[in-house]
């Protein structure tokens, strides 16, 4: 409770500090006084009396400074150290044993910055992001990862390899199989290699961390063909975005089949054609909307010449048209995995640049 004068003082150096701009709720706070209680001075007669009680209650059912000893006396022995409450309290019940419940020992432990996992565990390894890579032409950077198909028998499935060229988007190996592998993995990327004649130290492969991606015969077949491997965080899909993406692409098609693959023979089937479309029909919006056989077989520069001229040529001939510069048809040269900040802030700034200097 404050006197008369010490009240003046105190909302005085308030109105000082909300006129200087603080608002009046932190600037109670440093007083130690709630703001209701500053507005209920405010409010009422100059010179009433601080109507607030000086009696703190507290309950009589408190436990006492032994007893909360003893609780942590007994939630730290050698015999429940590494037990949570909720296995404490019926353990020391078989033993005729009642201190207190269960939400007391778990208010206790908690008032004693002690309410934490009681098992032995893992020491947390720290994982840093994957290191940045970046592709300027075809063959340089691959990225895989396996997806599921459905199958006619329930909680079965078939399942969809698929290699993908991150510079040009092309699918260039997949193969559809009955389980998961790295054996099967280390078929498709020898094959994959071979056709498109990759040489030692030509290729990184980026994948996440799943049990084929990491299998010994997986890893052996990337030393023999002289592939670099790059691996994802635990946990973070984003470390492997192309792969996340071109799998949303392909199984939100409309023609992605309602009904289950009966044979691993149709599932393949389909996968083919699939494949044909997104490789020599699908305009992808990620390389200014050539195909991935274009930009892969390095067409796209020509393809996008071409529309740069015929947008030019429309705007010569109404310009009034025309507000700004005419769409960005500029071929991507770079394209980043797991950029630093600056790298990806350059890629960012890059097209804006070069539609100012269209314009």
């Amino acid at each position: 409770m404050t006197v008369l004068e010490e009240r003046k003082t105190l909302i005085g150096l308030i109105n000082e500090a909300t006129l200087a701009g603080s608002r009046q709720t932190p600037a109670c706070e440093v007083l130690g006084l709630s703001a209701r209680t500053v507005q209920r001075w405010q409010s009422g007669e100059p010179d009433a009396v601080d109507g607030r009680s000086l009696r703190r209650y507290e309950p009589p059912h408190k436990l006492s400074a032994d007893e909360r000893a003893e609780v942590l006396a007994v939630a730290n022995s050698a015999e429940f150290g590494h037990l949570p409450p909720s296995q404490i309290v019926p353990r020391l019940a078989d033993q005729q044993r009642y201190i207190a419940s269960e939400s007391t020992f778990y208010r206790v432990l908690k008032a004693e910055k002690q309410l934490a996992h009681r098992r032995s565990e893992r020491p947390v390894k720290a994982c840093g992001k994957p290191r940045a890579v970046r592709a300027d032409a075809p063959n340089q950077l691959y990225s895989w990862d396996i997806t599921y198909l459905p199958a006619m028998i329930r909680g079965q499935y078939f399942y969809l390899y698929l290699f993908m060229d991150v510079f040009s988007r092309k699918i260039v190996g997949w193969q559809v199989y009955a389980e998961e592998s790295s054996a099967q993995a280390s078929e498709v990327l020898k094959d994959l290699c071979a056709r498109e004649a990759i040489q030692p130290n030509q290729v990184i492969l980026h994948s996440d961390n799943g049990g084929p991606m990491k299998g010994a015969t997986m890893l052996a077949t990337l030393q023999s063909l002289g592939v670099m491997p790059s691996l994802s965080r635990p946990g973070v899909s984003n470390d492997n975005p192309y792969s996340e993406s071109l799998f949303k692409t392909l199984k939100y098609r409309p023609a992605y089949p309602l009904a289950a693959f009966d044979t691993v023979f149709a599932a393949r089937g389909w996968v083919a054609g699939l494949v044909r479309w997104y490789n020599h029909e699908h305009r992808h919006s990620a390389i200014r909307f050539v195909t991935p056989a274009q930009r892969h077989a390095n067409l796209d520069r020509d393809i996008l010449d071409r529309r740069a001229m015929l947008y030019k040529a429309a705007r010569e001939r109404h310009p009034l048209r025309w507000k700004g510069a005419t769409r960005n048809w500029q071929r991507i040269h770079v394209v980043h995995l797991n950029p630093d900040h600056a790298e990806q802030n350059s890629a960012i700034a890059q097209p804006r640049h070069q539609e100012r200097k269209a314009a």
